[in-house]
Order: C-alpha cells, then structure tokens, then sequence
C-alpha cells in the first residue's frame, strides 16, 4: 500500500511538471498514469 502511495505521489510531481512546462501530452500521460494507482489504492484498501 506505501509503495502504491509512493508512485502515486510521484507520478503526481511529474504532471505539475509536465503542466507547468506546457508539455500536454506528457502531461496527460501523468494524470493516466496517477488514475491508475489511484484505482489501485481503492481495490488494496477494500
């Protein structure tokens, strides 16, 4: 569960990066990216 929480947060720095670098695409792919950790801390936590 720490390390789902651990790549979220990650993945979480690398979209404000990518968003305040105008680099939408990378951008985008952050925020999929921090979607699909975030399903996988609601599953690990039921």
């Amino acid at each position: 569960m720490k390390e789902l929480i651990k790549q979220y947060e990650t993945a979480k720095k690398k979209a404000i990066q990518f968003m305040q670098k105008g680099q939408i695409n990378n951008y985008f792919d952050a925020l999929l990216e921090m979607n699909h950790y975030k399903k996988m801390i609601v599953v690990s936590a039921n």
